[in-house]
């Protein structure tokens, strides 16, 4: 399943945000894919979920997959928040 990274206007990033996540972040972290693309990074996570599964639950999980990955990296950078970005479905 494929998500996007893109800044969350509301906590007001920095113009260069998303290329000080990137620069953190990587291609690959536990079982996700990310991929620089434009002004954004593409996220995509291994589908393991049951198949018994509707498509907004597995989104919501691996939705909830990145976006713990993306605190986990800007708890190890100071010079990033996470509330900075917001991750949504798509790609």
């Amino acid at each position: 399943m494929q998500f996007r990274i893109t800044p969350h206007s509301p906590f007001s990033p920095p113009d260069d945000a998303v290329e000080l996540l990137w620069e953190h972040l990587g291609s690959h972290r536990e079982e996700v894919t990310f991929a620089k693309v434009g002004p954004e990074i593409r996220a995509t996570t291994d589908e393991d979920a049951p198949v018994s599964m509707t498509r907004d639950e597995r989104a919501d999980i691996g939705r909830r997959a990145v976006l713990a990955v993306v605190r986990d990296v800007c708890e190890g950078a100071p010079e990033l928040r996470s509330d900075w970005f917001a991750v949504s479905t798509g790609g």
